[in-house]
């Protein structure tokens, strides 16, 4: 079943009207026909929706039951990546929405092969965003989480110690000891930090800052990780574990 985003601007009583790209979207692409049921997310919250039909380049959608479905974690996991190269930040952005992230934050570390001047930012940021948005309407996510602006590490750090918790992939002398007792301080409602090392990796600075931040060190095994190997696999532990303890859909 498709899923489309939608806000109150958009919301008529009981249906939405549905206009832009997803209009030409369902009906030149989708060709979808009256009476098609789709998915509409708004405000946090997926309505099951009817297909009434078209007109002045509107979507009519009936909603038939609201709060039809929560995809979304008891927890809010906020992702703080080291900027790779090439192509890696789509696919993490892609892959960490569709785990259910609820917002990336691209980090400028020492070790960063890429450097990016403030047009570049604005231009990647947009790109980034629209990654998003498009792997939330895939995954059936409930909102589209937000990929924010491109930080400095110190002020990502300050971002991250506002948070209840800050895990940090790195050499954890105790291995998946430490890992394991610091999922099991995660409760439903709280906010996870993620906070992943780029492509050349963490520097000893940049690790005493994220302790001195309250950063728990945590190891995701014995084997080296790539940074996108390793932001994928820090949110689907983290993701697995609130799924399978938190979510009391899943119990």
């Amino acid at each position: 079943m498709f899923n489309f985003f939608a806000t109150e601007e958009n919301r008529q009583g009981e249906r939405f009207l549905i206009d832009g790209s997803d209009f030409n979207h369902i009906k030149n692409v989708l060709r979808m026909r009256e009476g098609d049921k789709f998915l509409v997310s708004c405000g946090g919250v997926s309505s099951l929706c009817y297909l009434e039909g078209f007109s002045d380049g509107c979507v009519s959608a009936l909603i038939l039951e609201e709060n039809y479905q929560n995809t979304d974690l008891p927890i809010r996991i906020v992702l703080f990546q080291g900027l790779p190269k090439s192509d890696k930040m789509e696919l993490i952005i892609q892959k960490s929405v569709e785990l259910g992230v609820h917002s990336i934050v691209p980090t400028e570390m020492s070790r960063c092969v890429v450097k990016l001047d403030d047009k570049k930012k604005k231009s990647k940021k947009e790109r980034w965003q629209a990654i998003a948005e498009s792997a939330a309407k895939q995954s059936k996510r409930s909102e589209i989480p937000e990929v924010c602006n491109v930080l400095p590490y110190d002020e990502a750090l300050k971002k991250a110690a506002e948070l209840d918790l800050l895990l940090v992939p790195y050499e954890s002398k105790n291995g998946m000891a430490d890992t394991k007792d610091a999922l099991l301080n995660i409760r439903s409602g709280m906010t996870v930090g993620i906070l992943i090392g780029a492509e050349g990796g963490f520097d000893e600075l940049e690790i005493e800052k994220a302790k001195a931040a309250g950063g728990k060190i945590i190891s995701l095994g014995k084997r080296i990780l790539r940074t996108e190997t390793a932001a994928i696999t820090a949110v689907s532990m983290c993701m697995l574990y609130a799924e399978m303890n938190l979510d009391e859909d899943n119990k």
